[in-house]
């Protein structure tokens, strides 16, 4: 059964956490790189940087969802702490579109 489309809302929380979890990525390998056998540490420049504003950017867009698509205060609640741990926010977006979180159908 094909998924619904999403909402601008919804499309803007995919991207974010999308962004989120890859800037996420980076600077785990930019960590790796300067604690590991390199010493290297403009991974961790770099990728905090990114990281940081792409953080700020899914707490944003998970209020703009949460707000527009209606969500109840476990759905948000799980948006927020998502963005914390490594790389948790692509399963959380997957789940939230597979339950409709992120289409128009859960707008009432």
């Amino acid at each position: 059964m094909p998924l619904p489309p999403l909402t601008p809302a919804g499309r803007l929380f995919a991207i974010a956490a999308f962004i989120e979890a890859l800037t996420w990525a980076g600077l785990l390998v930019g960590m790796w790189l300067k604690y590991g056998p390199h010493a290297i540490d403009v991974g961790v420049w770099l990728f905090g940087r990114l990281h940081g504003a792409a953080f700020l950017f899914y707490v944003v867009a998970t209020l703009v969802a949460a707000t527009r698509q209606r969500w109840p205060g476990w759905a948000l609640l799980l948006g927020l702490l998502a963005a914390v741990p490594p790389l948790v926010t692509v399963p959380l977006e997957w789940w939230f579109r597979r339950k409709g979180l992120l289409s128009a159908s859960a707008v009432r």
